[in-house]
């Protein structure tokens, strides 16, 4: 750091106390900063406006002392609205508003909402100056303001005021609001670290007209590789709880897990998905504690909104995930419902040695083997038993059944099929706002033939995990294979815009569709695309073979059944029918067969 910019610094810190210092006098509450700015509430607005009046008049004489490009001039925004206040945090309408409000001022001025502006204007000697009504994001009627007349100003002497006794909480209360900030009203601005900004016209998407998000894998510090599930789970938790609220556009994990062990550019991620904020993080555990650190990143502007370091004992790892949650959503200046903060944070379990359990049987369960399958439901079975409240352990259970009895592993089929469907029922008894249930809940359904049954299940999924690109995988495939191909195109398209990188699966199902309804070059273009995600995929391969040969690209189709045997010496094509085609029209799974076995694929 240079010596101008340690006197910068110095000065800084100077304003700082002074502001703090007024605030207190005036019996304002201060709360967390967010950058360049300061958010005080107090119990009266005459406070409020006269505390913001003596801050400028106090930082004028201190500017008076300096040269003019070493003045340091803050702008105030004054508001009475409702906010909720939980902890260290203050949020709402009423802090929304002041902070439009704030960017209305001048430098070295004051900017007063239409609210405040009628509790005031009989009450202090001072001038205003009505600039009319402003527009305020996600508040629907414009806000009328008025500026603070510059110039010499005279208070109408008062007594101090009592001191007020405050009762923290959620539920939203009526209080004066000031936000005071540099606004970058000096060029060095030392509490905002700067980085590459993303180039809004390299973006492969327009932002959308809110908050939009992309948490990258958190990265794992610790020597132990076998450490990485704790990174994943908290980016994952992240991920979850910040895709529940509506006000957000939220990447879904499948698709910034692309990135993970890769040097990045936070640049890059927002122009690769169109997204204007991304959150960084990293986790090291040693012995029984454990270290996150977690930075905001506003990508367009290039520089970082929030950032903190946590250092908790394991056990306390999902109290963690959900501060930096709360503060993620504080930090974006997103309303919050108690409804949506309740279904948003930590889901159903606090038992961190069930959760691991659950990670690490996923990661055996998605290899989709019928050895890794008992294996995977045996690590379900201890979480559960570990916290039988763990709604989604159940869930995940009831699928190692579902699998066990569709793809034929198990002796007794029907029994599967039936304790699979146990699971999914008490899943979604512990955890009604969850879609995961309805998605086992649906393949059960369309496994059985029970087409319109699954269709509703999938929908119930889709409306609680609406950008989530598995529960409109499983929706698009039920449609399909019901015989309603032409719906799934368009829930495919949607989504695809939340997943730029999109999961193998999404774009299989896109295939099936695009085959259904006989555009086999559309249905090509998807086949390869979900060969590009999963190279490993015999799935997607061997409806490309039986695409290019519906297509009349024998020579093509023919290419593609020989990789399906590299890949998989020992595929089935009538165990591949039976497994994985539950069309309606049992004409399809026919002529699917017939056509593999044309193509010299063994039976």
């Amino acid at each position: 750091m240079s010596a101008d910019e340690e006197a910068t610094l110095q000065t800084l810190k100077h304003y700082r106390e002074i502001i703090d210092g007024l605030i207190a006098k005036h019996d304002g509450r201060i709360f967390g900063t967010g950058g360049d700015s300061v958010i005080a509430e107090f119990g009266s607005t005459v406070e409020a406006v006269r505390c913001a009046i003596t801050i400028q008049e106090e930082l004028r004489i201190e500017n008076a002392e300096l040269a003019e490009e070493n003045q340091m001039k803050f702008r105030i925004g004054v508001n009475v609205g409702d906010v909720m206040v939980e902890d260290d945090n203050l949020y709402g309408d009423g802090v929304n508003i002041a902070a439009r409000l704030e960017g209305e001022a001048e430098a070295g001025g004051i900017c007063i909402s239409g609210s405040a502006f009628d509790q005031v204007k009989n009450k202090l000697s001072i001038g205003f100056e009505d600039i009319g009504p402003q527009q305020v994001k996600n508040i629907a009627e414009p806000v009328p303001a008025f500026r603070v007349v510059p110039g010499p100003v005279t208070v109408a002497p008062t007594t101090a005021p009592p001191p007020v006794t405050r009762r923290w909480r959620i539920p939203a209360i009526a209080a004066a609001v000031i936000i005071i900030a540099a606004g970058g009203l000096f060029s060095w601005q030392p509490w905002i670290t700067k980085v590459e900004a993303a180039n809004p016209d390299n973006l492969a998407f327009p932002l959308p007209d809110k908050p939009s998000i992309a948490v990258l894998p958190f990265e794992n510090l610790s020597d132990d590789t076998k450490q990485d599930f704790l990174g994943d789970g908290i980016t994952e938790n992240i991920t979850t709880a910040l895709s529940r609220v509506a006000e957000m556009f939220v990447i879904p994990r499948t698709t910034t897990r692309a990135y993970k062990g890769k040097p990045v550019r936070v640049a890059q991620v927002a122009e690769d998905l169109g997204v204007r904020y991304v959150l960084e993080g990293s986790v090291q555990q040693s012995g029984d504690q454990v270290r996150v650190t977690a930075q905001l990143i506003d990508a367009i502007k290039g520089h970082h909104i929030w950032t903190d370091r946590y250092e908790r004992e394991v056990k306390d790892t999902f109290a963690l995930q959900d501060e930096i949650t709360f503060n993620i959503l504080t930090a974006l200046e997103v309303k919050l419902t108690d409804g949506e903060r309740a279904r948003g944070l930590r889901g159903n379990t606090k038992n961190l040695e069930a959760y691991q359990l659950v990670r690490r049987g996923m990661g055996i369960y998605f290899r989709f083997t019928k050895e890794g399958n008992p294996e995977a439901r045996k690590l379900f079975e201890e979480a559960v038993e570990l916290d039988p409240n763990y709604a989604f352990g159940w869930n995940i259970l009831g699928w190692t059944h579902q699998m066990s009895s569709a793809r034929g592993w198990s002796e007794e089929p029907a029994q599967a099929k039936a304790r699979a469907l146990e699971l999914a029922n008490k899943a979604l008894a512990l955890d009604p706002s969850g879609g995961a249930p309805y998605l086992l809940l649906a393949k059960i359904s369309r496994d059985g033939g029970r087409y319109d049954e699954a269709i509703d299940f999938a929908e119930k999924a889709v409306a609680l995990l609406p950008n989530n690109p598995i529960a409109v995988t499983v929706l698009a495939t039920t449609l399909t294979f019901a015989g309603r191909p032409e719906e799934a195109p368009p829930l495919i398209q949607n989504v695809k815009r939340f997943s730029p990188i999109t999961p193998s699966s999404l774009l299989r199902s896109e295939g099936w569709a695009y085959h259904s309804l006989g555009r086999y070059e559309e249905a090509i273009a998807a086949f390869e695309s979900a060969r590009v995600r999963n190279p490993k995929g015999v799935a997607s391969l061997a409806w490309l073979a039986m695409t290019y040969a519906d297509a009349g690209r024998m020579e093509e189709a023919h290419a593609a059944a020989q990789e399906v045997l590299k890949l998989s010496p020992g595929f089935s094509a009538k165990g591949f029918v039976n497994s994985g085609m539950a069309f309606k029209d049992r004409t399809k799974p026919e002529r699917a067969l017939a056509t593999l076995l044309q193509l010299g694929l063994p039976e």
